[in-house]
């Protein structure tokens, strides 16, 4: 419990009624706010979060954060003697300090232990490598992010990459009211330009990269870079690890505000990643220290990944002894990221026979479902699923009402990576689809008349679930499908309507079908 007046610090304002009132929790969510709780009323594109306190106070909420305009508000609505049962706190910009509240509140300033990543690619697979590590080490740990918000592997509801700051500080209490010491979290771009992560103070924040992804929303590459840059400052972390494989990570590196240690394959790079392209066995080298790792999951970008998470759990004390022994033997598996699908009930059916002796593999196609959804993503994919592949095959689309800049990259991208484009719908939501499609294929169709592209064969099959049964059907034996853009959702967004969707379960019923004897061929143009 905490009072009113203790928040002041926290932010600064003016308190109307009585400041020794105590609250328990913080929510901006009128919908699940209950009493005993503060109530964050805050100004909305749409709404203000005042309309709703009048109905609030009647239903016993005390205690409300919000800004003066709010504030005119209620008491323009509510009766004076009501009214003076209602503490309220009054600040100009409520949203800027709802972290720091939350915090405060929950006792969250400090546990448990924050390790945080950002980027465009690979957040979510190196929390997932870091929590693997660090449930090898005996550790017990929370993530947050895209796919799942874990407590000790135990999965809780989440709704958003990172949640709103109320929400995220009770999360971190409930993990350490677990005895959860460790924590991972993805910290996307949205969440720092929006103050969800305010209040939040990470031990090492880690970056990947940075390619397009987003624009709808930060208008230009130098907008979306500075909100990741947000993360790299001593009011967010205390160090950094920061991968410069990319010239967007140089320039992190050179904006970074804390202490950082550069990860690469370039002798100049402070973590230096030695490895030989296609396999999975590395080593992670400082100051002539080096440790052994296998990165669990397929392709070379993922041994970045698997770089980076070690490192970032180096900087935050695990000691390279530690490390070194679970470093070849640790698991880790990421639903819809490079999920490797097999045709039996489990996602990971790498060893499913097909028959006494004979793997799937004889008598079909590899089939992979990935998060890939943008250009960057989808040529790391195919280039990683490119060396021990006969044919290569895509599924794709792309999302709409989302960067709709980005879709001739995914077009180009996927033309110079695939022999094989099966061209789908993905999310349209309220967009139109063909023209959704049609704007990827003007990449595909100048990548061909350039060239320089790889594809000989390009189909257009506007149902997803149609799209996959014949990538699968067709593809030849020794072939690799890989179905990107969708990874670990359950649902398809079309006109506003979302129906259940999961291209990994589809995946999965297209094998079993083929593998039953559907005639191997080739996918028709």
């Amino acid at each position: 419990m905490m009072r009113i007046s203790q928040l002041l610090p926290a932010a600064p304002g003016t308190i109307h009624g009585d400041p020794n009132r105590e609250v328990s929790g913080v929510s901006h969510d009128s919908r699940t706010v209950t009493p005993g709780q503060l109530y964050a009323a805050l100004p909305g594109s749409n709404v203000h979060g005042a309309r709703f306190a009048p109905a609030l106070i009647d239903s016993g909420i005390t205690a409300i954060l919000t800004d003066p305009r709010g504030w005119e508000m209620i008491s323009a609505e509510v009766e004076g003697q009501t009214l003076a049962e209602v503490t309220g706190l009054i600040v100009e910009h409520p949203r800027a300090v709802l972290g720091a509240v939350s915090a405060a509140v929950y006792g969250t300033t400090d546990t448990p232990q924050l390790l945080g990543v950002t980027g465009t690619n690979g957040k979510t697979t190196t929390t997932y490598l870091m929590a693997g590590m660090l449930t090898a080490l005996g550790r017990r740990t929370g993530v947050i992010g895209t796919v799942a918000t874990l407590i000790d592997g135990v999965a809780v509801p989440s709704v958003r990459t990172t949640p709103e700051a109320p929400e995220l500080h009770a999360l971190f209490a409930r993990m350490r009211a677990a005895d959860l010491d460790t924590c991972v979290m993805e910290v996307s771009s949205h969440a720092l330009s929006q103050h969800r992560v305010d209040g939040a103070h990470f031990a090492v924040a880690g970056f990947t990269n940075l390619s397009q992804d987003h624009l709808d929303f930060h208008h230009s590459m130098d907008e979306y870079f500075e909100a990741k840059a947000t993360l790299f400052t001593p009011g967010f972390c205390d160090t950094a690890v920061i991968v410069v494989e990319d010239e967007w990570g140089e320039r992190m590196v050179d904006d970074a505000a804390v202490p950082v240690r550069t990860l690469g394959r370039d002798s100049r790079s402070q973590w230096r990643i030695e490895h030989t392209p296609g396999e999975s066995d590395f080593e992670l080298n400082a100051a002539g220290t080096g440790i052994a790792l296998r990165s669990p999951l397929p392709g070379d970008f993922n041994v970045t990944n698997t770089a980076l998470a070690a490192a970032m759990l180096l900087e935050a004390g695990v000691t390279a002894e530690a490390l070194s022994s679970i470093g070849r033997s640790f698991t880790a598996s990421v639903p819809g990221r490079m999920e490797v699908i097999g045709p039996g009930p489990t996602p990971h059916a790498a060893a499913v026979t097909a028959g006494a002796g004979e793997s799937p593999a004889a008598r079909g196609p590899r089939a992979i479902v990935d998060y890939s959804h943008t250009p960057d993503a989808i040529e790391k994919a195919l280039t990683s699923l490119d060396a021990d592949s006969e044919e290569l095959v895509i599924v794709f689309g792309a999302g709409g009402d989302r960067d709709p800049g980005k879709r001739f990259g995914m077009g180009r991208a996927a033309a110079r990576g695939a022999d094989v484009i099966v061209l789908t719908d993905d999310n349209p939501r309220t967009e139109d689809p063909d023209a959704i499609r049609a704007a990827i294929r003007e990449g595909i169709d100048a990548e061909i008349t350039a060239g320089s592209a790889r594809v000989r064969r390009v189909v257009e099959i506007a149902d997803r679930g149609a799209a996959i049964d014949e990538a699968l059907a067709s593809a030849a034996v020794g072939a690799t499908v890989l179905i990107a853009g969708k990874g670990h959702e359950t649902g398809q967004d079309s006109g506003g309507v979302v129906t259940e969707f999961d291209d990994r379960e589809r995946t999965r019923s297209a094998l079993c079908a083929r593998l039953e004897g559907a005639e191997t061929g080739k996918v028709q143009s």
